[in-house]
């Protein structure tokens, strides 16, 4: 019987080529952690090196001295936007842009973003001020945050702050954290 067995297994490996190598293939290989480190740290010095930021000043939304200014980007639960605006959310940073012409603001707003979006901070203060200008126009300075904010892909959302913190001069600014905490929108 056994025999048979034997004889009826041979004649199902007929054709069959024996392997050339006793190791299993296990799928990809383990990604190389010192490359990969190496790509992520040249990654962000590129993206802090770069000062082409993106914030146009093709169109700003003039607004007024005393306006509100509210915005969310698509995605953003109301609930979340209803805390930022009561201040129940903390803000970890804060930049003062008053007296600084519009270059000047741009690039310490662009600094900033990057720097709190580095720490993965949540929400931060920008007081932009709401000078009343001589010639009678809206408020260079906060006509242009108001419009970079919008613009800028870290930005979820930004709302005038409550009155002890800047009120209508100043915004508070709620920013994606990437690594920690999970999603934000």
């Amino acid at each position: 019987m056994q025999d048979d067995d034997f004889s009826l297994f041979q004649a199902e490996l007929r054709g069959v080529k024996p392997l050339k190598h006793d190791r299993a293939d296990t799928g990809k290989a383990k990604p190389d952690r010192a490359r990969l480190a190496t790509l992520r740290q040249a990654a962000s010095v590129r993206v802090e090196s770069i000062k082409v930021d993106g914030l146009s000043d093709q169109f700003v939304i003039d607004v007024g001295a005393e306006d509100p200014l509210y915005w969310a980007a698509n995605g953003v639960q109301e609930g979340q936007m209803r805390k930022l605006k009561l201040g129940q959310i903390p803000f970890d940073g804060s930049l003062d842009l008053h007296g600084m012409n519009v270059e000047k603001a741009r690039d310490t707003l662009w600094e900033f973003l990057a720097e709190a979006a580095k720490f993965e901070v949540r929400c931060v203060r920008v007081t932009h001020g709401k000078a009343v200008r001589m010639d009678g126009r809206k408020p260079m300075i906060k006509s242009h945050v108001n419009t970079w904010l919008r613009q800028h892909p870290q930005v979820l959302g930004f709302t005038s702050c409550l009155a002890k913190h800047g009120g209508t001069g100043a915004v508070y600014v709620m920013l994606k954290r990437t690594m920690m905490d999970g999603r934000d929108e």
